[in-house]
């Protein structure tokens, strides 16, 4: 994937004087508890923003490839300091298809003193996020069908706050990841978070290749689906 456009980082770069009026698509807002990441169990305002490029064989956010409405940033952070949670997630699809998300995390996080993450999939220019917010980006592995989206520069982007996420659905998406892990340690000292892919594999399973491996890394189930089973949306 390229670098982002001179003119996408013009954009994502204005100034929230600029930027207060524009809008983002957006599939659902909410709160809940974060489920996976460092912070998991923190309660989190969630903002899933519309589109994605990516078709990963397990997502289970896919009604937000089309699904939204148009909401202006200053709308949003309205909605986002009326919670009591002091914790944001601009997720998706991926966010990181939309310039709005660039002011409003720069606003939120600088300007508000929450705690901002961006959560991508990895085929998107992370360079753009702004040093205030911190990114979890994934690394997709065989299992999901979109291994090749992955942009390889992506690595050399992340910063120390940031966290890298891998999803495991089988013993070749671990393996995969294995040698993932290996390249990616001790260039990159942030978290790295080993998921297990939900009813794809047993998590104990994983808990064990990990063990017998030694890997540096945090293991992870979906807390929100071991809380809310069955639930697609809003947790």
């Amino acid at each position: 994937m390229a670098k982002a456009s001179s003119a996408w980082e013009a954009r994502a770069g204005e100034s929230w004087q600029q930027a207060r009026s524009r809008r983002l698509r957006v599939a659902e807002t909410f709160v809940s508890l974060q489920g996976e990441g460092s912070r998991a169990g923190c309660p989190t305002v969630f903002v899933r923003t519309t589109g994605c490029r990516l078709r990963c064989r397990w997502c289970d956010s896919a009604f937000a490839f089309h699904e939204g409405r148009w909401r202006g940033l200053e709308e949003l952070e309205a909605e986002i300091l009326a919670s009591a949670a002091g914790r944001v997630c601009l997720t998706g699809g991926e966010p990181l298809l939309q310039p709005g998300v660039i002011p409003l995390a720069r606003r939120l996080a600088r300007d508000r003193g929450l705690d901002v993450v961006i959560e991508t999939g990895g085929d998107q220019d992370i360079s753009v996020v702004p040093q205030e917010a911190a990114v979890v980006m994934d690394i997709k592995l065989p299992g999901s069908g979109m291994a090749d989206a992955f942009d390889p520069a992506n690595l050399r982007r992340l910063r120390p706050g940031d966290e890298v996420r891998l999803v495991v659905s089988d013993r070749r998406d671990y393996l995969a990841a294995r040698d993932h892990i290996s390249r990616l340690r001790p260039a990159f000292g942030g978290e790295i978070l080993l998921g297990v892919a939900w009813g794809e594999i047993d998590p104990a399973t994983v808990a064990r290749w990990v063990l017998d491996d030694g890997l540096d890394v945090r293991v992870q189930v979906q807390l929100h689906k071991l809380l809310w089973p069955g639930r697609e949306r809003g947790v």
